[in-house]
């Protein structure tokens, strides 16, 4: 399986990655105050703790807001044009951005919706979202 689309580049979020090839949405949690924080960082960003674990999240949230691109801006997805990508806040908080499988004009603010995973190549895996 092989893709002609951008991949995201793997770096200090490899623990992400890892677990969307296992179909699971992890992201850092504080062991200090408990706060879920994404994107990944090197401290929490409200107590500013170190320690961390990447922790297993429902994968359950709410539409926020969301933009549709009627315009082609990298030809490897002129054929998806126009696609949406929407900020989903998370019900642990977090908030995450990322397509929603349902079609541009039944996208509203607070749709609740659920993660799915999108097998994109053999090793890269991506979190999209779908109504629930």
């Amino acid at each position: 399986m092989a893709t002609n689309k951008p991949t995201p580049q793997i770096d200090d979020d490899a623990p992400f990655w890892d677990a969307a090839t296992d179909h699971e949405l992890r992201m850092q949690q504080c062991e200090d105050c408990g706060h879920i924080r994404w994107p990944p960082g090197p401290v929490c960003p409200e107590c500013w703790a170190e320690p961390h674990e990447w922790t297993e999240l429902s994968g359950r949230g709410e539409v926020n807001t969301w933009v549709v691109f009627h315009r082609v801006y990298f030809d490897a997805f002129a054929d998806d044009v126009p696609y949406n990508v929407a900020e989903v806040e998370l019900e642990e908080g977090p908030r995450y951005l990322a397509p929603v499988n349902c079609e541009n004009d039944d996208l509203y603010r607070g749709m609740p919706v659920e993660v799915y995973f999108d097998d994109v190549a053999e090793d890269v895996t991506l979190p999209k979202f779908t109504p629930r």
